[in-house]
């Protein structure tokens, strides 16, 4: 009998059923004199217990503005320690922390707050170029009237801004004024408050990246994240006192919960090595601060690779990660693990309404399996591969990957149409990713399915062309793309980012003929500097064959 693609994970080790606040506490009291958190760029060193003080005088401040249970509380700024103090003080206070992409532009802003309606938006004054208090100045000119509360407009929900800095602006409250020391009638109140609290509550909504229409809240709840952040920690043996290097974007799961989640419940440390992400930054932290982990995009890893300091550093206290975030190239899997000495990287797979990964390859894998897969299924999850009818299909062959358990989301907010969209009536999370499950429970994705390459009737997944031109030892970084063409309905092209110049199109075809199947030659082979990226990492598809098609001069380019 054929083996179907459903697996579920092991149960061995049961979920934690306490609320994040309540972990928090048992946790702080059990690592209180362990480091918490480094947060290099701004010289701050706090232990469990320090961490604790902060958090409980946060949690105390916004509900001295008045704010309650279920209140939204957006956050709007790059990795820095105020951000942690906020995650953690918020899910204390039962408040639903919004996070907000710290790229976002007026417009965006406007509707990430108004979507969800947030009372409080915790803001950085700048970053890069982006003037944040402008911005909403431009959108809420009655912050000029400097009321105690905020009465705008075109912010309507909007009570209560709050800057970071010790700088002072019109209309804005100051953070650290909210970090005031509680009095023992408000440490109470939160503790008896704390004590209401479900697991299942909603505790935090992500904005996911809306490369077609609005973007959406997922709205994720204490059991959701905590577990997750457990079972990827589990994944790399992290240990109290180990220190893990979170250059990734706090906004965004990996940071805040596979990061700040996944070191809270194993008493490790978090280090920042900067607001934003750069390699030298990263190297620095690494072999300063002993980090036995990293977590990282592939592009931040190849940058991190390509980085003149990494010969000169020790980074001999790597030993171990997570690459995720989009598809894992082999051969930079291969350099991970030979040039930074991260023996037991592993690979992990998700979405942000999954809490996120789903998918995690093991230190215990043979290399083969965790450089060329996304490892086995999480505890507790089940996955399904299923055809355009819905139909599990055997396995080793291609579908559309599905998720349900613990860790899927209560759904997009304020939106239940978008919702029964993307979660069947079984509690199936349906990704819209392509992939395979074979013989051993292994996954592997293939691509989005709005990505896959449809040429004169031939599926082609990119990510199988990428692979190979990767293994070219003049190209650094790929992306294909599917472009129009009149005679076959797409073309492909290779985007490269080149190690060598004297690289040309005709070479890399030449590399191709007689290695893959005529059709999956790229017809078209452009030279490019960086890819449209998300602030994660992410690169963006679907501006880079906008873009392509555009310089090609070919029209009916495909959309996202």
């Amino acid at each position: 009998m054929t083996e179907l693609a459903h697996v579920k994970g092991r149960t061995d080790v049961p979920l934690i059923e306490e609320t994040i606040g309540a972990f928090f506490d048992s946790q702080a009291a059990r690592h209180a004199e362990t480091p918490a958190l480094i947060a290099r760029h701004q010289d701050i060193r706090l232990t469990w217990a320090e961490l604790r003080e902060k958090v409980d005088a946060l949690a105390c401040g916004l509900l001295r503005l008045g704010l309650e249970r279920g209140d939204r509380v957006g956050i709007w700024a790059p990795n820095c320690a105020e951000w942690v103090f906020t995650q953690f003080a918020t899910a204390k206070a039962g408040l639903i922390l919004v996070n907000i992409n710290p790229a976002y532009r007026r417009s965006e802003i406007e509707y990430a707050l108004n979507k969800v309606g947030c009372r409080a938006l915790i803001t950085a004054r700048h970053f890069k170029s982006s003037d944040y208090v402008a911005m909403l100045n431009d959108l809420a000119p009655e912050l000029a009237e400097g009321a105690p509360k905020l009465a705008a407009a075109r912010l309507p929900s909007l009570e209560f801004p709050i800057s970071l800095g010790a700088e002072t602006a019109p209309g804005f409250l100051r953070f650290d004024d909210l970090l005031a020391p509680p009095t023992a009638e408000e440490r109470d109140a939160l503790q008896a408050l704390g004590a209401t609290l479900e697991n299942t509550d909603a505790i935090n909504i992500q904005f996911t990246s809306g490369t077609t229409g609005a973007p959406k809240g997922a709205t994720l709840t204490h059991r959701n994240i905590l577990n997750n952040g457990f079972f990827v920690a589990e994944a790399i043996a992290l240990a109290p006192g180990d220190r893990l290097c979170i250059p990734v974007p706090l906004y965004h799961c990996f940071g805040m919960v596979m990061g700040n989640l996944g070191c809270l419940t194993h008493g490790a440390t978090m280090v920042y090595p900067s607001d934003a992400f750069e390699p030298g930054a990263v190297l620095a932290a690494v072999a300063e601060e002993r980090c036995v982990g990293l977590y990282g995009v592939p592009t931040m890893f190849i940058a991190v690779l390509d980085h003149p300091d990494r010969t000169a550093l020790d980074l001999s206290s790597l030993r171990t990660g997570i690459m995720a975030g989009s598809p894992c190239p082999i051969e930079v899997m291969k350099k991970v693990i030979g040039e930074l000495g991260m023996e037991d990287v592993t690979i992990a797979y998700g979405m942000t309404e999954t809490s996120p990964v789903s998918f995690q390859s093991s230190m215990d894998d043979p290399i083969e399996r965790r450089v060329s897969t996304v490892g086995r299924v999480q505890p507790h999850c089940e996955v399904k591969i299923v055809d355009w009818n819905g139909d599990t299909v055997p396995r080793g062959q291609t579908g559309e990957l599905c998720t349900r358990g613990y860790s899927v989301m209560k759904g997009y907010w304020d939106d239940e149409k978008r919702t029964r969209e993307a979660i069947d009536a079984d509690g199936f999370m349906h990704t819209g990713d392509l992939a395979v499950i074979d013989a051993e429970g292994y996954g592997n994705i293939v691509g989005r399915s709005k990505d896959m390459v449809i040429r004169g009737g031939e599926n082609i997944y990119p990510r199988e062309v990428e692979e190979f031109l990767y293994t070219h030892p003049k190209i650094r970084d790929v992306q294909v793309i599917g472009v129009p063409d009149e005679k076959y309905g797409e073309e492909l092209c290779a985007c490269i980012i080149t190690s060598d110049l004297s690289l040309t199109a005709e070479e890399v075809r030449d590399f191709c003929r007689g290695q893959i199947a005529h059709y999956k030659v790229p017809r078209y082979v452009e030279f490019v500097e960086e890819f449209p990226m998300t602030v994660t990492g992410k690169i963006q598809k679907f501006i880079l064959r906008s873009e392509v098609s555009e310089t090609l001069g070919l029209q009916g380019e495909k959309t996202a």
